[in-house]
């Protein structure tokens, strides 16, 4: 029987870091849904809509990946898609002891999904998509940190946004 995993997040945007996990998923398991999430408690950057059709774009290279956007809760739409394991990426103990309760709540509501913690590669262990949009609106060196798809929208994005701080004139 396929096992097919999710991979959940907001990706507002997607980093190097979510790619990074992406593609170790893809390798495990038989078919991966990258699942954008709608966050209530998040003010995003861009649309569901827009982090959806980014992704897919940054994920085209892999056969058994696909991206959607899911509401309400998570354990709930892994059952809808036959999905028995959840996939969440990790930098930090900060990150785990958030992603540990939530992993609990997960098994407490839906006992047949197990969640699975994959460790980020240490060279994006930094990397956050919040700290991204902030040296994207700073037009700061975006390069090495997302993808150039993820890059070019940012840059669209943050060009299009009224801004009381000069941007520079260089665009990574």
């Amino acid at each position: 029987m396929p096992i097919v995993a999710i991979y959940p997040g907001s990706f507002d945007p997607a980093t190097n870091g979510h790619r990074d996990v992406i593609a170790r998923a893809s390798e495990i398991f038989d078919s991966v849904i990258v699942a954008v999430g709608r966050n209530s408690s998040k003010t995003p950057l861009f649309s569901v809509e827009e982090r959806v059709e980014l992704l897919q774009e940054v994920c085209r290279s892999w056969e058994n990946v696909t991206v959607t956007a899911f509401d309400g809760m998570l354990v709930d739409f892994a059952r809808r898609h036959g999905a028995r394991v959840i996939v969440k990426g990790l930098r930090a103990v900060s990150d785990f002891e958030y992603e540990f309760q939530m992993a609990l709540a997960n098994r407490h509501l839906a006992p047949d999904v197990e969640t699975l913690f994959l460790m980020t590669s240490a060279e994006h262990l930094y990397l956050s998509s919040s700290i991204v949009k902030e040296i994207a609106r700073l037009d700061g060196d975006l390069s090495d940190l997302v993808p150039d798809t993820i890059k070019h929208a940012l840059q669209a994005k943050f060009a299009a946004l009224p801004t009381d701080e000069p941007r520079s004139e260089r665009l990574p």
